[in-house]
């Protein structure tokens, strides 16, 4: 048991620094990646996940509203999948369609359309299974790196000029980025831990418009229940924790970017032979986001997969 516990530990020493470093603003418009716990499978997965997210923008000082004040909100339908190429080397896909919409004065604006796909591969550093006094103890630390590709549209002219508004009313970030990411999970008979991490390394797009690098880091408990061998049922809760640097454009810093955000989340994971489904709410416990002229609000989660 002790030995599990130093490696829970040196797993949190390697992994939340990187939380200081670096979201486009944390998870709305052009690239949350946010996974939540990943159903087990044997060889392949498939499956749809939709997510919700919402904010305000042009907040005012301690968080008043005006005429400039605009509801956003942000919808994404992705079809994703994984592959188990051999034992531990695994490859993630995800292709996301996003509906935007934002309010403002009466006044609605939409736009919808595929955005940015991103292929992972994934190695798995730890799998162990043990008993400690009779309880089944279960570890597994995949870690890897894959590219988020240039395949939503991105749209000049929906920037601002002067870098004044916040620049997430988009498709895709029209850049080519780099993702890194761990995945930790470690369970004790039903009860588990799952730790996820990952960092975005954003290059500029044509033009020269670059979005800050971005950490989304998420601590999870849950606990599995078995119901006549057949139906699983895990109930979840946690922490989310995301951080983005400012925007760069044409290599100019753009105040009105960037910022943290710490969410309180919590789900429910369940499957029934090859069929797992799952949903996951977060709402804001602090934040602070392109100096305090964005406020993110509640978001959901839903997916549904097959295992094959």
């Amino acid at each position: 048991m002790k030995h599990c516990y130093k490696i829970i530990v040196c797993v949190l020493i390697i992994l939340l620094p990187a939380l200081g470093f670096a979201c486009d603003i944390c998870g709305c418009g052009a690239g949350n990646n946010y996974i939540g716990i990943l159903p087990e499978f044997q060889k392949h997965i498939f499956g749809f996940r939709y997510r919700s997210n919402s904010m305000l923008t042009h907040v005012g000082i301690g968080g008043t509203t005006s005429y400039l004040t605009t509801e956003e909100h942000y919808n994404t339908l992705e079809a994703w999948g994984g592959w188990n190429i051999s034992n531990r080397f695994r490859l993630m896909a995800s292709v996301p369609y996003a509906f935007n919409e934002k309010y403002n004065q009466g006044v609605t604006q939409t736009k919808s359309g595929l955005g940015d796909i991103s292929v992972s591969g994934l190695y798995e550093l730890i799998n162990k299974r043990h008993t400690v006094s009779t309880k089944l103890v279960v570890q597994s630390l995949w870690v890897g790196a894959g590219l988020k590709f240039a395949s939503g549209k991105y749209s000049p002219t929906d920037k601002a000029a002067g870098g004044q508004s916040t620049n997430l009313f988009q498709l895709g970030t029209g850049s080519f980025d780099l993702n890194l990411n761990a995945m930790y999970d470690l369970r004790i008979q039903d009860f588990g831990v799952n730790l996820n991490a990952a960092y975005k390394i954003n290059t500029a797009n044509q033009h020269h418009y670059q979005y800050g690098n971005k950490v989304n880091g998420s601590l999870q408990g849950y606990y599995k229940f078995r119901i006549q061998n057949k139906l699983l049922l895990a109930p979840n809760a946690g922490l989310q924790y995301e951080r983005s640097d400012l925007d760069r454009d044409e290599n100019l810093l753009v105040n009105v970017s960037g910022g943290n955000l710490l969410l309180g989340t919590v789900g429910l994971e369940s499957g029934i032979g090859k069929l797992s489904f799952g949903i996951n709410w977060q709402t804001p416990l602090s934040q602070n986001l392109a100096n305090g002229i964005v406020r993110a609000q509640n978001r959901a989660m839903v997916h549904l997969a097959i295992s094959l």
